[in-house]
Order: C-alpha cells, then structure tokens, then sequence
C-alpha cells in the first residue's frame, strides 16, 4: 500500500475540493421549497464523474474504487457541503448490485446510479435489531404459487428514502435444510403497495431526512434478490465495509471544514494586540485535531486499499477502525473548534453549532463505537467474546 497518495489522486482530491468551494456550507445547510435537499451539487458531482467513481467502467462508472470514492466525500465534507447519500447509494448499494447482481440488475442500475439520476437507500437497521445484525426479523418468503418475494417487518433510521428510486432492504430467509433465518438482500422500489414510510423528527440539522419503514407482505418479483440466496453474510458485508469507509470519510470530512473555520479564526481574532492563535492554549489543541485527523485518514486509506484489493476479511479491520478513529477525531475536532470561537461558535454566521450534534453521528453509524472496541478486542486481539 502506497503512503503517499498517487498524482492521479491529488488531481481528484483537488478539483473535488474546488467543486465542494464552489457551494459550501451555506448551500448545504438551505432547503428547497419541498423540504427536500437541494440537488445542483449531486448533479453536477455526478455529471464530472465523482458520483460513479467506484462503479465499473462497462456499467457507466469511474471504474476506481472505495479509496477513490472516500476521496470524494472527503474533499466535499471539508468544503463544508458532505453528500451524506453517496455512502448509500454508490458505496452500498452501487457495490453490492456491482459484486452479486444480475447483469439485468446492473443494467437496471449500475449507469443511473453513476450519472445521478436515480439513488438507492438501505435499510439494515430495526427497533430490536441494532449492531446485531442476527437479531433481525424482517423475514422474506415464497409464494409457491407465483414464485415472488413477499417481505414483512420493519426498518429505522433509514437516509433518503423520499427521494430514492428504491431501497436496498436486508431481510432474512429460511435455509430449507437448517430451518435457521439467513440475510439476503432486495431491492424495493419506492413506490411498491405495502412499503411505507413516516418520517423521524430528528433534532439533527441535515439535508437528508431519516426514516421509519414498515413492510407489510411487500411483494417483489423473484428477481428483486440480489445476489445469491445461499450467499449469507458475504453479500451484507461487502456493503457494511464501504459504509465504515465512507463514514470516516464524512467524518475526516466534517472535521477539516470545523477546525479550517476555527484556524482561520484564530488567525484573525486579536486579544491583547495578539491571534489568539499564538497562544499554546488555542494553539495546541488545534493542532491535536489536525494530527488525529491526519492518523484516521491514514486508516481510512488502508481500509479502502484492502477493500479495493479484494481482502474483504483485512478490509473489514481496518474498516472498523478507520470510522472508530475518524469518529473521535471529528468530535474532538468540532468541539476544539467551537471552543476556539467561543460565543461566535455558536452562532449561526460562522455554521459550527449545527456540526456538534452532526459529529456526535460518526461515533454513534453506522456501528457505535462500543461495538467496534468488541470487535477489535474479539476478533483482533483474541480476548473471550463479551456478547
């Protein structure tokens, strides 16, 4: 794995942040009348090829990776204007249909989720059934007399569904020969008779809405699977990987934009015919931020390299880690920031309030932080299982 980032990717890294300058956080931040996200950024991002950086060429991508992927959320979150649905769509969902679709499913959805004009949600997560992916109930069954898909049970916490063509749904089936439920993958369109959806009231200021999902014997034809149904938790993971990725790149995103504001504050902020800046006490701590960054980042690209190299089992370690490092380094970064700016932090002119509950989501999603300390501490370490 190269430490230094390739020539091919600083070009990237520099026009994607030069499109992200472009709109910024004032941007990010507004509403159209509807109440759904302005759509100019993910237009154009996908019009200049960002969108579908990781797709295969032959489907209308970019035919690069998760690592070029996370350098575009990345560059677009440190502009201050993060495109939360481009860990769903592309990175989920964009490889999952990429790895075990159909060549129909591709077709179907491989070119329009690369230029734009249709997005994907996921639904993983239920009441019950958190990082215990096991624990899940929402189960799919045959029709033995047409050979369809019928899906039941309920989904939380699920980005974007007002606006996606179709959400990535994970339920489970029974194994015939063990009687055990097993996960299995199925794309249910918007619209669909018995897929509904309320939406939660969040205190969380975000473009992206979050919602409920309630499926109620939703029938899907045969070919909604993606995938094999035998296939179990290789397909989910192969999604849930890039989701860790790309979530500490919103995160090492979202704490560049903080701690730029709060350097150039700063900078300018004279106390005593002095920056504050020149005191060790702003001074230092700032600089802690930029160091604990610059470390997740360096995860971040090693998780995306293993990924992209096909070591799924390497890549799901240093994934893990990645968004843990990514995850408190962000919050320590927007909450150094805030602080360097004092009551001016929490004004809405200098946009930083609003990220002291958004940093606090890279710790919490996909997967808390608690549970990937298990994770490490089983699965790495060795130590006895804990749950």
């Amino acid at each position: 794995m190269p430490l230094i980032e390739s020539e091919e990717h600083k070009a990237l890294r520099a026009a994607v942040s030069a499109l992200g300058t472009k709109y910024g956080r004032a941007y990010y931040t507004r509403t159209v009348d509807d109440g759904k996200p302005p759509t100019e950024l993910w237009s154009e991002a996908a019009k200049l090829g960002y969108l579908g950086v990781n797709l295969p060429e032959e489907h209308g991508g970019g035919g690069g990776g998760i690592a070029e992927l996370s350098i575009v959320l990345e560059e677009l979150g440190a502009a201050g204007c993060p495109l939360l649905l481009m860990v769903v769509s592309p990175a989920i969902c964009g490889t999952v249909i990429a790895r075990f679709g159909t060549e129909e499913q591709k077709r179907a959805w491989l070119p329009a989720l690369a230029d734009g004009t249709r997005v994907m949600a996921f639904g993983i997560t239920e009441p019950d059934a958190g990082s215990n992916s096991h624990r899940i109930t929402t189960t799919a069954r045959r029709d033995p007399a047409t050979g369809d898909w019928l899906l039941t049970g309920r989904k939380v916490f699920v980005s974007g569904v007002d606006i996606a063509d179709a959400t990535l749904i994970v339920g489970r089936t029974e194994d015939a020969r063990t009687g055990r439920l097993k996960p299995c993958l199925f794309i249910v369109p918007r619209d669909t008779p018995g897929f509904q959806r309320r939406k939660i009231d969040m205190e969380l200021n975000a473009a992206e809405k979050q919602f409920e999902l309630v499926l109620d014997d939703v029938r899907l034809p045969a070919d909604a699977l993606v995938g094999d149904e035998d296939a179990g938790l290789l397909q989910l993971f192969a999604g849930l990987n890039p989701e860790r990725i790309m979530t500490a790149a919103f995160a090492i995103g979202m704490g560049r934009f903080a701690l730029s504001r709060a350097v150039e504050y700063a900078r300018e902020r004279t106390v005593w015919k002095a920056p504050i800046g020149s005191h060790q006490a702003i001074a230092h701590p700032l600089a802690q931020a930029h160091i604990d960054l610059e470390l997740a980042r360096l995860m971040m690209q090693k998780a995306a390299h293993l990924y992209d190299a096909g070591d799924d089992v390497g890549a799901g370690e240093a994934a893990n880690m990645a968004k843990y490092a990514a995850g408190e380094a962000c919050v320590k970064a927007v909450d150094q920031a805030v602080h360097t700016l004092g009551g001016n932090g929490l004004t809405r002119e200098f946009g930083l309030a609003s990220l002291i509950t958004a940093a606090r989501v890279s710790r919490i999603a996909p997967v808390s932080r608690e549970m990937i300390l298990n994770y490490v501490s089983h699965q790495t370490l060795g130590l006895p299982k804990s749950y």
